[in-house]
């Protein structure tokens, strides 16, 4: 492993550009061959009483948190190191970003990485939407809408007592069970939990596509998680901390990437996964001869898609990711902040879905 380490550490930069574009194609083609989509899956149980693609998010959240849990106990990735691990747990901003998140995922049609799915299988539509989600997170992170958003995080953020905000060492640090066993029993309990809620199902059981999608889409955060804890080096000019897939920064961050190419010509992990995603649901399509060119289907269309962009891009930074980024990177590492995003999220879908329901009403 400490050779496997040296050799990556030595052209960090270019292992994290090639490792997040290969993981980001393999994640693209699997959520567009699968159709795997957190929207859909929420107006699957809520309109048709089908639970099968809420089980596969449910899966590849589980599978996430157990490779990312093995790989941590390997010494291959410190998750402590990553951001969703501050001591300190911003919960308004976890809370209002992910209600925030969970009403513009509806009105825009899918979340992030469905969309960048969708820009692979040739719809523009999808292409506006991530350039807008974009803009609006970089407004939310140093821009127009920074100030607010830190405001509210410096009045209700609280600090915790353990050195992290993982569900294991919340439980060390009351006395409740030593660290690191706290740890491992809540990422073991957790696993089986979702595992068996998953696989009881008939119908998600005997669905390949599904199993598949939960399954693979969580070995593609386990493989960012193991990518960039082998790159981290202390001593580089510009030091990285351990991460995975998340789509609401990286999009904002590959549009400016794009703009300022010859002052960085290799892309961060974040834009590597980005470009790759799209690259993998292009070639998904084309395989599957699904490629077409799709674009809005009217004015009422072109502005909840816009609504829905903006309202994605600051709420995915106020709550630090998204239906994949939050949802499955931020709950593998077991923080408590990962798990009020996503309740937010799935609460903000299912609010979304009753509006966007009034909304189309009131078209007709």
């Amino acid at each position: 492993m400490s050779s496997l380490r040296e050799t990556i550490q030595a052209n960090g930069p270019l292992w994290l550009a090639v490792g997040g574009f290969l993981i980001g194609a393999v994640f693209g083609a699997i959520v567009f061959r699968t159709n795997f989509c957190t929207m859909g899956a929420l107006s699957d149980v809520v309109n048709l009483g089908d639970w099968r693609r809420l089980r596969a998010w449910l899966l590849a959240a589980a599978t996430a948190l157990l490779g990312a849990q093995v790989l941590d106990a390997a010494g291959v990735v410190e998750l402590s190191r990553s951001m969703y691990l501050a001591p300190n747990v911003n919960w308004a901003g976890n809370i209002l970003g992910g209600l925030m998140f969970g009403v513009g995922m509806v009105l825009a049609g899918g979340c992030a990485s469905r969309n960048l799915a969708r820009v692979g299988g040739g719809d523009l539509r999808a292409l506006i939407t991530l350039i807008v989600l974009g803009i609006f997170a970089y407004a939310a992170v140093g821009g127009l809408f920074a100030p607010a958003r830190a405001a509210l995080e410096q009045a209700t953020a609280f600090g915790l007592a353990g050195p992290t905000q993982s569900l294991g060492d919340i439980l060390a640090a009351n006395g409740l069970l030593p660290r690191p066993l706290s740890g491992r029993l809540v990422a073991t309990t957790a696993v089986l939990a979702a595992f068996a809620f998953c696989f009881k199902d008939r119908d998600f059981r005997s669905s390949g596509p599904h199993v598949a999608a939960g399954l693979g889409i969580g070995l593609c955060i386990a493989a960012g998680w193991a990518v960039t804890g082998l790159a981290i080096d202390d001593f580089a000019d510009r030091p990285t901390s351990p991460g995975s897939l998340t789509f609401v920064r990286p999009s904002g961050d590959t549009v400016e990437w794009i703009e300022r190419f010859t002052a960085s010509r290799l892309p961060s992990f974040g834009v590597a996964s980005v470009l790759g995603t799209v690259a993998g649901a292009f070639l998904a399509a084309k395989a599957l001869g699904r490629f077409r060119l799709a674009t809005f289907a009217d004015t009422g269309d072109t502005v909840r898609c816009l609504i829905g962009a903006a309202l994605m891009g600051v709420g995915g930074i106020a709550a630090l990711g998204c239906t994949v980024g939050q949802a499955m990177t931020g709950v593998s590492t077991l923080a408590f902040g990962s798990f009020l995003t996503f309740v937010s999220i799935v609460a903000g879908g299912i609010c979304g879905l009753r509006l966007l329901e009034r909304w189309l009403l009131a078209d007709v």
